[in-house]
Order: C-alpha cells, then structure tokens, then sequence
C-alpha cells in the first residue's frame, strides 16, 4: 500500500499532533501509517480525506504486486 498522508499532512500544514486530534487518533498512529507500518481502517481513511479535501484514492493506492 502507498500512501501520502505525509505530503498532503504538509501541504495542509499540519502537524502529526493536530492531524491525530483532527482524526480523534494518536499521534503514533499516524506516524505508523505515514511510515507505511499501520494500514488506516476505512473511517480512518475517509475522515483523513475529509480533512484534506480530496479522495480516498489520492491518498492511498495499492502497489502493483498487491
């Protein structure tokens, strides 16, 4: 899975920590996700979407071989 929270976090410039209040998470959980450690549940991800105005698929995108 590739995600770009990461580059959509900064372009919103947030932090990890009000991007995890935003989302009622912790901050270590998004820092899992944006190191591709922890894959976001499907509310997770719809509400971080939410938050940055975009598609769920502009933030996350399975790689070829998955």
């Amino acid at each position: 899975m590739i995600n770009k929270v990461y580059i959509y976090r900064k372009k919103a410039k947030m932090t990890q920590e009000s991007l995890a209040k935003a989302l009622g998470v912790t901050r270590q959980t998004i820092i899992s996700i944006e190191q591709g450690r922890y894959i976001a549940s499907l509310p997770l991800a719809l509400k971080m979407a939410k938050i940055f105005n975009v598609h769920v698929e502009d933030l996350f995108q399975m790689e070829e071989n998955e």
